[in-house]
């Protein structure tokens, strides 16, 4: 889609935000068509601008700031300063979002707080992403990623029975909290255009954890509170019995959903499985299953299994690595890989969004701004 037709095109949006949660929310209102102003302190901008995955690339970008900071405008303002301080009065007088993840009370102390800017601005909608809330034993401890999956539980459902608490590889708690964070403020600018009157939205790193799990967390509340047991080896779920999980074959691994053992039984010939899911649906059975599957299972090719299972419309899948994704078909055809552009040509490439909107993809070839790069064109436009 062109910028000047996407869903948000118009909408100003102001994101005193650092590291990953705060900026993925303001990265998809930029997606979306908002006019994105990343407030940076001079200098040295976003802490996030210093912050590698894995090391700095052998161009010397810094991939993960420029891709999650793409086509969004930078203004550099000392939030203690008094002719700084009055410029972004300004730009909060006229802005329609303002986003921020500092700690909880930061903002209120620099006098940048919702009770504060709302006095300004009645329809702002003021979005605010925490670590643990905004109350509590836990309100003055860090919010990262790590320490909130390390308190929501999760770590529990991952991995095997044997195996110590395992995190999840990616940094789900704060993708989830922007997401989260996102929906509110889509949800409140509705709202607005209702009412007039703009909101407060609040999330946090652990409220976000706890609602993703809320399909095994009903069953825990609902079921006497036992906690979880994980299989002993091969399942991938620890509410759900076999034959959900992922299996070794002779030349990769194989991956089979929910699916009826008296069908898995007639088609890979195993009458062995017969009889398990009379009484409990073979929960108190699965280690055995398991097993009894994985070594059926790691006689032949991947391919093999699939070419008869798929047939039969058995819910199964090869598991890919990322190599073999990306040369897949199916991934080809999701176009999901787009180049950002610099001055001096292509940069980098990165993921576009997961949505489609009318057919078309929400790329974007900009990539993050320098420190201060727009603070001189914004304070023209805004009348600073």
């Amino acid at each position: 889609m062109t910028k000047n037709n996407r869903p948000l095109e118009g909408l100003v949006v102001l994101e005193f935000a650092q590291f990953l949660a705060g900026p993925w929310c303001g990265l998809r209102l930029a997606d979306l068509g908002a006019q994105v102003i990343k407030i940076e302190r001079p200098g040295t901008g976003d802490i996030g601008r210093t912050l590698y995955l894995n090391q700095p690339s052998s161009t010397g970008v810094n991939l993960l700031f420029q891709a999650i900071n793409r086509n969004k405008q930078s203004f550099a303002a000392n939030l203690k300063d008094e002719a700084d301080r009055e410029c972004l009065f300004k730009l909060i007088g006229k802005a329609d979002v303002l986003i921020q993840n500092f700690r909880p009370g930061v903002m209120d102390r620099l006098g940048f707080g919702y009770d504060a800017v709302k006095e300004i601005n009645k329809g702002l909608v003021y979005a605010s992403i925490s670590g643990f809330g905004e109350g509590g034993p836990w309100v003055k401890l860090p919010g990262q990623d790590l320490l909130a999956q390390a308190r929501s539980g999760i770590t529990w459902l991952n991995g095997f029975r044997d195996d110590p608490p395992m995190p999840v590889g990616v940094a789900l708690a704060d993708i989830l909290a922007g997401h989260n964070l996102l929906e509110g403020i889509l949800a409140s600018l509705v709202g607005r255009a209702r009412t007039g009157v703009g909101a407060r939205v609040d999330t946090s790193l652990l409220e976000g954890l706890i609602d993703f799990q809320f399909e095994l967390l009903t069953a825990y509340l609902n079921e006497n509170e036992i906690p979880p047991v994980r299989p002993q080896k091969t399942g991938a779920h620890a509410f759900l019995t076999a034959p959900y999980g992922i299996y070794e074959t002779s030349d990769s691994y194989l991956a089979i959903a929910m699916t009826p053992l008296a069908k898995l039984a007639d088609l890979l010939t195993m009458p062995e499985l017969n009889g398990f899911e009379a009484e409990d649906g073979g929960f108190s059975e699965r280690d055995t299953i398991y097993a009894l599957l994985a070594q059926k299972l790691a006689g032949q090719s991947t391919a093999h299994w699939l070419g008869i299972l798929q047939p039969a419309d058995i819910w199964c899948a090869e598991v890919m690595n990322w190599p073999e994704l990306f040369a897949s078909e199916g991934m080809k055809r999701l176009n999901m890989v787009q180049q950002l552009t610099g001055p001096t040509g292509p940069l980098l490439r990165t993921t576009r969004p997961a949505m489609r909107i009318n057919g078309e993809g929400l790329t974007s070839e900009t990539p993050a701004p320098e420190v201060g790069q727009h603070t001189a064109e914004i304070a023209r436009a805004f009348g600073l």
